[in-house]
Formats: structure tokens, C-alpha cells, sequence
């Protein structure tokens, strides 16, 4: 591997985090009464078929469904972490945020602190003007009760 294509990881996990994100927002459009399973929902979104990149595909493959798999626990700990706010409440775009960020807190090696910068990105260019300190803000209280930092 050259040192090239290792200066390379940053930006390619960067743009697999987003479509995964991406992928999982969608989510929240789907026909709840003829659902499909996510790996078909993830292979035909146009956003996973228009990136070139098969090691970005390959990672934010990886990221949605291990949120797939992971959800109930998920979104157990976004209630137990979100005062007031159930799941229901929350807005799209931040509950898909929280899900991906959480599932790389909880389930990936990971730097915790890598995964809240990330989720941090992301709501600066998905979210509103609130959005980066609610999700900040659930993320910093998870990662109190995490050992790793």
C-alpha cells in the first residue's frame, strides 16, 4: 500500500459515512407496507449506484447494516440518552445520524471521539442550526458511560 492510498482512508471513510447516512435516512420513506430488506434497499438507492468508489460502497455497506442488525440497541440507548424525546419525535436526519454514530461507538473499534467528530460533520451539512449540540449532546452523554475514549 503506498503512502498515497493510506492518506486516502480519511477522505474515502468520510465519503462511505455519508452515503451510509445517506442510505439510512432514506429509510424513513419506505412503504411500511411492502417493506424490502436493507441490503436491497441499500443496492438499489441511486446514491450507492452513482459512487465510483467500491472501498467507500464496501464501508458504508458495512456501517448500515451493522445499524441494520444493531438497531433495537441503537435506539434503546438514543431513549436512554435523549431526555424527553422519544425515537418518534426526533427528526430524521439527526435519528439517522445518532444510529450511524452510535453503531461505530458501540459496535467498532472506532475512537469514540473520531465517531462524534464524524457525526458532528455530518449534521453541519445535513442537519439545521440545531442539530450539531442535539446530537453532540446525546453522543457526549453515551460516550460518559463508555470504558474507551
Amino acid at each position: 500500500m503506498s503512502s498515497k492510498s493510506k492518506g486516502n482512508r480519511p477522505g474515502i471513510r468520510r465519503v462511505g459515512r455519508t452515503l451510509a447516512f445517506q442510505v439510512l435516512y432514506s429509510t424513513h420513506f419506505l412503504d411500511k407496507e411492502n417493506p424490502l430488506d436493507m441490503d436491497t434497499l441499500f443496492d438499489i438507492n441511486p446514491l450507492v449506484l452513482e459512487q465510483e468508489s467500491e472501498t467507500a460502497r464496501a464501508f458504508a455497506r458495512n456501517l448500515v447494516m451493522g445499524v441494520n442488525v444493531n438497531l433495537h440497541d441503537i435506539d434503546k440507548t438514543i431513549e436512554e440518552h435523549s431526555q424527553h424525546w422519544k425515537i418518534e419525535r426526533i427528526a430524521m436526519v439527526e435519528l439517522s445520524i445518532l444510529r450511524l454514530s452510535l453503531f461505530e461507538m458501540l459496535f467498532t473499534d472506532i475512537p469514540v471521539k473520531a465517531a462524534i467528530n464524524e457525526a458532528i460533520e455530518l449534521s453541519k451539512t445535513f442537519g439545521d442550526d440545531k442539530s450539531r449540540s442535539f446530537v453532540n449532546g446525546i453522543l457526549d452523554g453515551v460516550a460518559k458511560t463508555l470504558k474507551r475514549n
